[in-house]
């Protein structure tokens, strides 16, 4: 008898449906909620790792932020100028975006500034949350979300003493 025996064909099914599912995930189908939820826990991190280093080293960390980015400062001593840690800013997705509230009041972000642009200002650039070498910092409300009106809202708040932690929101005027 020349055909495919009941256990053949279960296994051949198992295993397309297996590459399927990897196929799917490789493809990033639920890719824009966990890369905004991923980017959302890795800031978070960051501030937090921030206030530590900024105990332990007894200096003053800040991010300055921009509607699709940020980037970690230091305050340096000798010269009493904010310095870039590093080169460049972390960029967020051409689907994401930042808002920013200090202290309860909303800050227009700016935006990203081309390489002519940096070099035309004279003033070096100011972070917007400072996080001070006693563990403090800024009391703040930074929601990353999606550009899209109906899209997913994330937020990270701070009272100043506490750090940060993912919320989700309703994405409906401000979260509360």
């Amino acid at each position: 008898m020349a055909g495919f025996t009941l256990i053949e064909v279960l296994v051949v099914m198992v295993v397309i449906g297996c590459l399927a599912g990897l196929a799917v995930i490789s493809s990033g189908v639920a890719g824009p909620a966990r890369q905004l939820n991923h980017e959302a826990e890795r800031l978070a991190g960051l501030i937090g790792m921030l206030a530590d280093e900024a105990v332990l080293d007894n200096r003053e960390y800040g991010l300055r932020l921009e509607r699709d980015g940020y980037q970690v400062f230091f305050h340096d001593e000798a010269s009493g100028r904010w310095q870039a840690l590093s080169d460049g800013t972390r960029q967020l997705p051409d689907w994401a975006e930042l808002t920013f509230e200090l202290d309860g009041e909303p800050l227009v972000l700016p935006a990203p500034a081309s390489g002519q642009e940096k070099k035309a200002r004279d003033a070096p650039p100011v972070p917007q949350l400072v996080i001070l070498s006693s563990g403090e910092l800024s009391p703040f409300r930074l929601q990353l979300g999606e550009r899209r009106k109906d899209g997913l809202r994330l937020q990270l708040s701070s009272d100043g003493f506490r750090l940060p932690r993912v919320e989700r929101t309703d994405g409906k005027g401000r979260a509360g």
